[in-house]
């Protein structure tokens, strides 16, 4: 008994069951009569409450924070520890699923490009169908931006289509400057190595068996995978390729992104100004938008192992 709720409870129940006066069943369980007597004078929202079930329930791996972004979207007016109150109240907190163990080891983070199409990143997912088929999810991320570009479902993903994706993409939103992958054998096959060649676009391998250095698009595979594929039943592939197409527009059009300051990926590439760029932008009166605050670029520099000499 340690919140004055079950305090309460407990005198309802020594009065009840045993006969007592209130007096003696808070001297009983050691409690204040003013927190028997007190009653709540805060109003509550029915609405808001309600619609926070509803989101709740619509997005179920999203914790409060990211449903008070939805919520003050809309239009409600709501302090974050109110919130969290009703939160804990309706019992939606999001349950966590089991891990595996993780490697230790030395953790080399990713270099945080500075201009959008500076980093591409790419890697495979996999899942299946209904009747227990199994196909294969080619992600590409933007680590700039946080934007994801593509997500080709299939049964089978060679190296030779891993290219004909990054051309359409190529053609689309402009070459990139490097693209960061592990060493699968789709990415290391002659395919995409003549690729590579004829293109001009730098590839960078991460370390055998090191898959933390390839961090954004592990980051971007676990919602990936905990936001849509474990909460999706497919029953065929092209049913499989709309949903995806659909979560991947919500991931770029809607969903808040805490790393850039809870926008959406979509807005952020819109208000973008490059860091050295900033200067200019401050002079013109118009805000900018780096892609780490200084707090952050010092956290990353301090990761970063200096090089010898």
């Amino acid at each position: 008994m340690v919140t004055p709720a079950a305090r309460r409870e407990a005198v309802a129940h020594l009065k009840t069951a045993f006969e007592m006066s209130e007096r003696r069943a808070c001297r009983v369980i050691g409690c204040v009569r003013m927190t028997v007597r007190y009653r709540s004078r805060r109003p509550d929202d029915p609405k808001l409450r309600e619609r926070l079930v509803a989101l709740a329930r619509e997005r179920r791996r999203f914790g409060y924070r990211r449903l008070l972004i939805f919520l003050r979207r809309e239009g409600f007016t709501v302090n974050h520890k109110r919130l969290f109150r009703m939160y804990r109240e309706e019992r939606l907190m999001v349950r966590k699923r089991g891990g595996r163990k993780r490697a230790l080891g030395t953790r080399t983070p990713m270099p945080v490009p500075a201009r959008p199409h500076d980093l591409w990143v790419l890697d495979f997912v996999s899942d299946q169908l209904d009747s227990g088929r199994r196909f294969r999810i080619l992600a590409i991320y933007d680590v700039c931006t946080r934007r994801c570009l593509a997500t080709v479902a299939d049964f089978s993903l060679s190296g030779k289509r891993v290219a004909r994706e990054l051309d359409r993409l190529i053609s689309r939103h402009g070459k990139p400057r490097t693209i960061g992958s592990d060493n699968g054998t789709e990415l290391t096959s002659n395919a995409i190595l003549s690729w590579t060649a004829e293109s001009g676009v730098n590839w960078h391998y991460i370390d055998p068996g090191k898959p933390i250095q390839n961090a954004f698009i592990e980051s971007f595979n676990g919602r990936l995978r905990d936001e849509f594929l474990n909460e999706t039943l497919f029953t065929s592939l092209p049913q499989a390729r709309n949903a995806l197409e659909e979560w991947r527009r919500d991931y770029n059009d809607v969903r808040p992104h805490s790393s850039i300051g809870w926008l959406t990926p979509a807005v952020y590439a819109a208000k973008f100004v490059p860091q050295q760029d900033q200067g200019a932008a401050l002079r013109n009166g118009s805000a900018p938008w780096p892609i780490a605050s200084p707090e952050q670029m010092e956290k990353i520099n301090r990761r970063i192992p200096a090089s010898p000499g």
